[in-house]
């Protein structure tokens, strides 16, 4: 495993938002983190757009999401990914994990599962189905129990959540998430993933299914989550407001504040650019909160 305590050379970090609405404070502050890490790092800072879930997206936010990016100064490098232009990546890997026997023919239900306790107890695995109404899992044999994290030390998993054989293509079609991050990671050379808390449980299971690749996994560091005045995350489910219009500034210095980074006095007399600098040059995970 990856020594998460010494930043990755050559770095190369990512943000990778969905279409499913708008930036909010709390997409601020993952985007903003690894902006500033990769930065501060001297490294490449990638944007990726995860539009693989069609029912769920916002028609226009992909787009708006890029104009936010551009409007608080975080200018990404090289072209921007499209997961919807990935297909024919994802289903490579998929042919090749089923050609090894490292995937299998899923038919069985949510409610089953759920009756379970909401892990799988891997039913399927010797049955043999076929792709008709069935989901395609990954056969875990490389079961990944923790992880050091770049800010919080080492973080154990549910061993039930380890050993599970997880989805990696839906019932309907659909190309599952922890499939598809991991092979465009892999693809444009994520050195280190810099995102929310929210985000630390799937992290064993994509770590699994690069070494069941035989691919190297990325560092990662999982920033504090934002919440609103109930104490719940700050997401578009929640129905967070998307980032004010108008000087971004502001809220630039908020998003700074909550990562517990030092701001000028003067930054009121501070261009974008030379805001977005202090921050780089003060940049430190361990300053950051977990």
């Amino acid at each position: 495993m990856p020594d998460a305590l010494t930043p990755p050379s050559p770095y190369i970090g990512r943000f990778a938002p969905s279409p499913s609405g708008e930036l909010h404070f709390g997409s601020l502050i993952a985007a903003l983190g690894s902006y500033l890490r990769a930065r501060a790092c001297g490294g490449r800072w990638l944007v990726r757009i995860e539009d693989i879930d069609p029912p769920r997206e916002v028609p226009g936010a992909a787009a708006r999401i890029l104009n936010q990016l551009e409007q608080y100064g975080l200018l990404w490098d090289g072209e921007v990914l499209y997961q919807s232009d990935r297909h024919d990546a994802y289903r490579a890997v998929l042919g090749q994990l089923i050609a090894r026997g490292q995937a299998y023919y899923c038919t069985c239900t949510r409610s089953r599962i759920q009756s379970l306790g909401g892990f799988y107890d891997g039913h399927c695995r010797l049955l043999h189905h076929g792709p008709e109404n069935a989901a395609l899992r990954l056969h875990q044999t490389a079961p990944v129990y923790g992880f050091e994290d770049g800010l919080r030390g080492w973080l154990a998993a549910d061993a039930r959540m380890a050993e599970e054989d997880f989805i990696i293509h839906r019932r309907d079609g659909l190309f599952a998430y922890n499939l598809a991050v991991v092979v465009d990671d892999h693809y444009q050379g994520v050195t280190e993933i810099v995102r929310g808390a929210d985000l630390i449980e799937p992290t064993v299971r994509q770590m699994a299914l690069y070494q069941q690749l035989g691919w190297q996994p990325p560092h990662y560091i999982h920033l504090p989550l934002a919440v609103n005045e109930h104490g719940d995350k700050l997401s578009k489910q929640n129905h967070a407001p998307p980032l004010p219009p108008g000087d971004p500034r502001p809220t630039l210095v908020a998003a700074l504040a909550f990562l517990h980074l030092p701001v000028p006095e003067d930054w009121q007399d501070l261009s974008l650019p030379q805001l977005l600098a202090s921050a780089v040059a003060h940049w430190q995970v361990a300053d950051i909160m977990p």
